[in-house]
């Protein structure tokens, strides 16, 4: 088994500088920066080099993507596995996921949801989306009701991003759980142990049962016999999961299980989380709306949170920008510019010149505001056209043919 992920071994891995990262809670001591080469040594995953986005681009024929070209998704579980399996022309299949705990999706939501249609795309495969209602009713004082009703409006959101609907299937728990894919769970749950499960995830004498149980179901989803309506009863179409790396804890606990009940490990292609306005001391929160853009936001809500809440590594004084530059590092308009500004070059050149301090923060804030707006915009139209029957049609448990071409 992994490492474990607990408050006191996290402290100590840190040198006593406490870094918690688990799928609920994100936090870096005192409201610092999250240490992602810490991260990635404590964890056991690999950093994603150079090299395997250079080969990204020669196996699929296309531009690698923003987000893999600036290492936004900069750490990995076996990804070139997935890639040497792929040249050999062995399939795999896509699982990502969402817990619809909210009504609306913020940018940090997507960045998942678009990256991994750009893998569909760029590698021409089949995809499964798993939607946590139950686990979002477990944590989070929502009933079961409200809690499938999220998850069909959140599958709005998701839609929208684009992706194919004869690739793609997307499912809630509380629907789809039962025969082959409660089988794998119940598989699962016997390979691992109350203290392990403790060890993995921080669950304490506190917590209820339901909690303890729900690793299987995330985990579930990594094996292909879960899914018989797509890969009936093959055991051999690898997996690859697309995720930002606090998820890492329950595909750990899954790829300890995975060849102990005659299954391929999953692979792991992890992001950075996308901070919050107001810094990089974690991730955006769905409890504060101040901290986050939402894809419900109007071009006045962008424009008044950047201005008023974006964190700014400029200068405290025109005079003093001038003189020393903005401190890119922890300028949230740079940081924000580096996950959806789609130029490399006029990334660069803002980066250049603000740093250097000959461009204001202004001026980047109103670029962002631009970038922002027609992003936000896109989406509200595409989500405006996601009907409930497309809905339904993604969410139908049936055949997908084409899937592999």
């Amino acid at each position: 088994m992994a490492a474990d992920v607990t408050r006191d071994n996290l402290e100590e891995s840190n040198g006593g500088e406490e870094q918690v990262i688990t799928p609920w809670e994100v936090s870096a001591k005192d409201g610092g920066r999250i240490d992602y080469d810490k991260l990635i040594l404590q964890f056991g995953c690999q950093k994603l080099e150079e090299s395997l986005v250079k080969r990204v681009e020669r196996l699929t024929g296309k531009p690698a993507h923003p987000f893999l070209r600036r290492g936004v998704f900069f750490a990995h579980r076996e990804f070139d596995k997935i890639l040497d399996n792929y040249e050999k022309g062995q399939k795999f299949y896509l699982y990502t996921g969402r817990g619809p705990s909210s009504e609306s999706l913020h940018l940090g939501h997507l960045v998942p949801f678009l990256f991994t249609k750009y893998l569909q795309d760029a590698f021409k495969v089949p995809l499964v989306i798993q939607l946590t209602d139950d686990e979002k009713c477990m944590w989070k004082n929502i009933t079961v009701e409200e809690s499938r009703r999220l998850a069909r409006e959140n599958a709005k959101d998701i839609i929208a991003c684009g992706f194919d609907v004869s690739r793609t299937f997307i499912f809630c728990d509380f629907d789809y759980v039962g025969g082959n894919f409660y089988q794998n769970m119940i598989r699962i749950a016997k390979c691992v142990t109350l203290n392990q499960v403790r060890g993995i995830f921080g669950f304490t004498g506190e917590d209820h049962i339901g909690k303890v149980s729900f690793p299987a179901v995330q985990a579930a989803p990594s094996f292909p016999t879960s899914f018989p309506h797509l890969f009936g009863d093959s055991k051999d179409v690898h997996c690859l999961i697309p995720c930002a790396i606090d998820q890492d804890p329950y595909f750990r606990m899954t790829r300890d299980v995975a060849p102990r009940i005659g299954f391929h490990k999953p692979a792991l292609i992890e992001s950075l989380f996308f901070p919050a306005l107001q810094g990089e001391s974690g991730k955006m929160s769905a409890s504060d709306p101040n901290s986050a853009i939402y894809v419900t936001d109007s071009p006045k809500d962008i424009k008044n949170k950047i201005n008023k809440y974006a964190f700014s590594g400029g200068g405290a004084t025109i005079e003093e920008h001038r003189k020393h530059g903005a401190n890119l590092e922890v300028d949230v308009p740079v940081k924000y510019l580096s996950f959806f500004l789609e130029s490399d070059e006029e990334l660069a050149k803002i980066k250049e010149e603000y740093g250097a301090g000959r461009m204001l923060t202004g001026e980047v804030k109103l670029r962002l505001i631009d970038v922002l707006g027609k992003m936000v915009d896109r989406h509200q139209k595409a989500r405006a056209a996601v009907t409930d029957e497309m809905v339904d049609a993604f969410m139908a448990v049936r055949p997908l043919p084409q899937m592999f071409s």
